[in-house]
């Protein structure tokens, strides 16, 4: 029964994706399947209205999406996640880049160097802390956000996470990277920069927020990277790694 189940699943997925699309990304294809559920509402059910509903459906984005923000937790919360990635290591602030240069004329660059690194670690720590607020914000996605993500750009799934998480994430990541940063050492490197740094002649004044600094960048590469995980999402037939997807293309 289940051999016979699967084969009319199958000729479902066949019929709703015909080859002519087949170069199209799955996420257009099934906001293409929910287009033709909606307007089969009033007549016979296709064969692939009746293999898979619009929840179906909606849940297999969901799901898409859930795994790819955990793929980018995962790979940026390891240790030198945002250190040793050109693309979204943090630098020190603008305001400290004078502080290096003059630090580097008397051989003491070092200092900020171990800085820059301690500003990643924190970065690296707080990260975690996306992957709830990312879920929550899956498991609160309407069929209407849904349908939107489906029909939109390769960054639309991105775009609404930042409208829907960036304020919770922000409070949930703040706190962990002033811990960080303290219990790192970093508050006292920079104390000890500065005071190192104000000793030398004719130095203007230099402040700096590292914690935002910190937070801004960290969520800037989180974001990023989900960017381009959505990309891959949308193309990528491999990236369907769960049961509820695996249901609905049939893979």
């Amino acid at each position: 029964m289940q051999g016979l189940q699967r084969k009319l699943l199958i000729l479902a997925v066949t019929v709703a994706f015909p080859v002519a699309q087949a170069s199209a990304g799955w996420m257009d294809q099934l906001g293409g399947m929910i287009n033709n559920t909606e307007k089969d509402k009033a007549t016979a059910a296709t064969p692939s209205v009746a293999a898979l509903s619009n929840s179906d459906m909606v849940a297999g984005l969901k799901d898409a999406l859930r795994v790819g923000s955990e793929n980018v937790i995962g790979q940026l919360s390891k240790t030198n996640g945002f250190t040793s990635d050109p693309k979204i290591h943090i630098p020190l602030p603008d305001s400290l880049q004078t502080v290096k240069s003059s630090l580097a004329t008397v051989g003491m660059s070092g200092m900020m160097d171990d800085l820059e690194l301690r500003l990643n670690r924190a970065a690296e720590t707080a990260t975690p802390k996306a992957k709830r607020i990312f879920s929550d914000a899956i498991q609160a996605m309407s069929f209407d956000d849904a349908k939107k993500i489906l029909h939109g750009p390769n960054d639309t799934a991105t775009r609404y996470f930042k409208d829907k998480m960036s304020k919770a994430l922000g409070e949930e990541m703040r706190p962990i990277i002033e811990k960080s940063l303290r219990q790192a050492g970093a508050v006292q490197a920079y104390d000890r920069v500065i005071g190192q740094y104000s000793t030398m002649p004719f130095m203007p004044d230099v402040k700096a927020n590292l914690s935002k600094h910190v937070l801004d960048l960290a969520l800037a590469g989180i974001f990023q990277y989900m960017a381009e995980e959505e990309a891959a999402i949308r193309k990528n037939p491999f990236k369907r790694t769960t049961n509820i997807l695996r249901k609905v293309f049939g893979g």
